[in-house]
Parts: C-alpha cells; structure tokens; sequence
C-alpha cells in the first residue's frame, strides 16, 4: 500500500487559524499588534521572495510585519544596527535576520545581537546551545526543525524509542531537528557527505529527516517498510512541461519512496508551509510573553 500524505498544507492552515484567533485576543488585550522585524541584506532573489511570503502570512493572521531591506555591501556594523534597531522597538516582539547573509558578513555575530526574547527563529548561538543541553529550555525552537516534529506527530507514530537518522547537519535544520529527536527520546543518527555506506544506514530508521539539500537522493529502496519519512529539501529541477521550465522536487524520490514508506510528505507542500507557520507561532508567543511581563 502507498505511504499516506502527510498534508502540511492543511496541518498548516490548522495551526494559523489558531494563531489569528489568539492574535485578535492579543489585540483586544493590549490594544496593539504582534510585530515581526525582519532584516534582509542584499538582493538574493529567493530571499526577497521569501520575506514578502513571510509579510504576507504575517498579514493574514494579524500580525504586523516590518522590514529593514540593506544593500549588498552593507558594514557590519550597519547589519548590527538594523538589528539592534529592533530589538529597541517596543512595537517589534521577534526579529529575524534572512539567511544567508553576504559572505563579508560575520552571520554569528549578527544571530548574536538579537534578544534572546525576540529570537523567533530559535537560531541565536545561546538557543541553540539550549536546545543541546539536558534540563535546559531554549526560549525559541527553530522554526523549520519545530514544523518537522509536528508533521511527524501528526503520524501518531511513537518518537520515543524510535530509530531516527537526519540526513543532513546544517546549522538551520540539520542539526536542531536531530536534537529535537533526542530530547524527544529517539535514537538518533546523523548522516552527511562523508558517511559510510548511507543507503544502508538509512534503511535501519524508523523516521527519516531528509535535509541534505540534493535531488531526489534518498532513493526508495533505501528505506525500511513503514518509515515516516520527513522530507525538507527544496530543489529546481528542469522541466520541458512546466510554463517556467523547472519545477521543485524534494531530497527523496517520492514517487519510489512512498511505495515503500507508512507516511511521507510532498514537495511542495509538506514542510515548506510549517516553517512560516512556526515562526508565526514564536512570534505571537514572543508577544505574550512581553506583554504578560508588563502586566
């Protein structure tokens, strides 16, 4: 039987339903908006696409977004600025600093200057080392790692005790979603370039974060029968049959893997839509939390 869909597009809309609920309460009990301050340095065109989705989401549940747009060449000290800028604007609850930044930008010292209260990406260096230590709480989870795990519960499928390999270690996903795994009790293995003989690492997991940034590369044969399998990868591919000449496919080969799988998720519309949604999320909780501060 082919694996079922995990539909993060619905799990999605769910979840921002629920926040635009709580964000008009938020309103109504302290007469102002929650507030996203993003900083985008450079003209990537993915990135500039990405920041007006987030604008937009942002919009659709009531929440104020506001942007600080630095040309290509920008200082150091004026990327710090933009971010320092907001971490002083009462009306601003979470900050985000859109990755990657230019080469010539140290990204850790700017990931360093944003408040730790406003941190809604769950990337500053001190959150991360939380998310990494026993009996300590990060103040924010990564936004694309915390949608994995909620995409992976909506399986009803036990994490505790369960094989997990990530395929993949990157600051932004790969490594936070498998410390995610741990602190949730599976046995976790990270697999990356240099790994040995992966198709066979891979095939002993019940749960399969596929995170590696390549092409279809999780082949299904790798798979154990009945795996979850995660997959985070965003890909242009060519196609002759598409209107814009390409089209985006996942890191798994899904139409092999999911005669193998017990549940997968599709490119697009899998982790893509969970990832603006969790940092909403952060975002109206970063808000509540000021707000029951100063009351």
């Amino acid at each position: 039987m082919p694996a079922r869909i995990i539909d993060g597009q619905a799990v999605a809309k769910r979840i921002r339903s629920e926040i635009g609920g709580a964000a008009d309460d938020y309103v109504k009990r302290t007469g102002a908006m929650p507030g996203l301050g993003v900083v985008l340095v450079g003209d990537d065109p993915a990135s500039a696409m990405y920041v007006r989705m987030k604008r937009r989401a942002c919009e659709r549940v009531g929440i104020r977004s506001e942007a600080q747009i630095l040309p290509a060449a920008s200082t150091q000290q004026e990327v710090e600025d933009a971010v320092r800028g907001f971490n002083e604007d009462p009306a601003i609850h979470g900050i985000l600093a859109q990755l990657p930044l230019p080469d010539h930008i140290d990204e850790e010292a700017v990931l360093s200057q944003i408040s730790l209260a406003k941190d809604v990406d769950g990337i500053h260096p001190v959150n991360i080392g939380r998310l990494g230590m026993r009996g300590r709480e990060p103040s924010f989870t990564p936004a694309t790692p915390t949608g994995v795990m909620i995409l992976i519960d909506e399986t009803g499928v036990p994490v505790e005790g369960a094989q997990a390999v990530v395929i993949g270690r990157s600051n932004i996903v790969g490594l936070p979603v498998a410390l995610m795994l741990t602190n949730a009790n599976a046995t976790v293995t990270i697999c990356h370039s240099r790994s040995r003989d992966l198709p066979a690492v891979v095939k002993g997991a019940d749960i399969v974060v596929a995170a590696v940034g390549r092409a279809e590369f999780v082949k299904g044969d790798w798979l154990k029968a009945g795996a979850v399998v995660i997959d985070v990868g965003s890909n242009s591919v060519p196609d002759e049959t598409s209107e814009k000449g390409y089209r985006y496919v996942g890191d798994v080969a899904f139409e092999s893997a999911r005669q193998v799988a017990g549940y997968i998720t599709k490119v697009p519309g899998g982790v893509g839509p969970m990832t603006i949604t969790m940092l909403l999320a952060n975002t109206l909780k970063a808000a509540q939390r000021i707000a029951d501060i100063k009351q």
